[in-house]
C-alpha cells in the first residue's frame, strides 16, 4: 500500500516561513500578524516553545489565511494536537513515516528536515510536500546542489537553520526559493514592531532576488 501523501506544497506569495522558537503565546498574535502584513504568508511555531499548542490556536483563527502550523514535531500524538488546535503546516527535523502519516490523514503540508540524500529519498517516499535541508549553513549550497541533482525535478526544496536575506541569493543560484527564517527573525521577547520590520527587509530581499513583487 503506497504511503498517505501530504497536500501539496502552497504557492506562498512569498518562499519565506517565520520560525517562531520560544514564542510566548500573549506575543503570539501580534508577532504572526506583524511578519503576515509584512507578506509572510507560512508562521512555524516549534513545539520547544511555551504553550506552543495555544500560541497555534490563537494565531491559525487570528489569521485564517495564513500557513500556519508547527515545528519540532516529533509524534503522532503532536500532530494530533497540531489538528485540533487549528494547525495546517507540520515541520519536523527529522523524517518519521509515522508522524507523516498522520499529518496527511489530516490534509497538513509537510516538511520534514533532511540531509543526505538517503533522509530526502526517504521523506519523499512517506509522501512530504517539501524537503527542509537542516541545518543549512552547514551543508550549503554547493552541498543542497549536489543533491538535487539526484531528486525527482518537482521536488520542492527549503533551506532552514543559519540562513537570512544575506543568503537569498546564493541559494538561488542552485535552485532553492524557499527559506525559514528563525534567529534571523525572531528572539524570544522580541516586540511585533522589531518583527514586523526584520520581516519587512526580509521579504524585500526575496523580492529584489527573485525579482518578484
Amino acid at each position: 500500500m503506497p504511503a498517505p501523501v501530504s497536500a501539496r506544497w502552497p504557492d506562498l506569495g512569498c518562499g519565506l516561513v517565520a520560525i517562531f522558537r520560544g514564542l510566548a503565546p500573549d506575543d503570539a498574535v501580534d508577532v504572526a500578524r506583524a511578519v503576515r502584513d509584512a507578506g509572510i504568508e507560512a508562521i512555524e511555531v516549534p513545539l520547544n516553545s511555551p504553550e506552543p499548542f495555544r500560541s497555534i490556536a490563537a494565531i491559525a483563527k487570528a489569521l485564517p489565511g495564513a500557513l500556519v502550523g508547527a515545528g519540532t514535531v516529533l509524534t503522532p500524538d503532536d500532530v494530533d494536537r497540531l489538528h485540533d488546535a487549528g494547525g495546517r503546516l507540520l515541520v519536523s527535523p527529522n523524517v518519521d513515516a509515522a508522524v507523516l502519516a498522520r499529518a496527511a490523514e489530516h490534509g497538513m503540508v509537510t516538511m520534514p528536515g533532511v540531509f543526505t540524500p538517503t533522509e530526502a529519498f526517504a521523506a519523499l517516499k512517506a509522501g512530504a510536500s517539501a524537503l527542509k535541508f537542516f541545518p543549512a549553513s552547514v551543508i550549503g549550497p554547493g552541498g543542497i546542489a549536489a543533491i538535487r541533482a539526484v531528486l525527482p525535478a518537482g521536488a520542492i526544496v527549503g533551506a532552514v537553520g543559519g540562513v537570512s536575506e544575506r543568503d537569498f541569493a546564493a541559494y538561488k543560484a542552485v535552485g532553492v526559493r524557499t527559506f525559514g527564517l528563525g534567529s534571523s527573525l525572531y528572539r524570544p521577547g522580541a516586540r511585533a514592531a522589531e518583527v514586523g520590520r526584520k520581516a519587512a527587509d526580509a521579504v524585500a530581499e526575496w523580492r529584489r532576488v527573485f525579482g518578484e513583487g
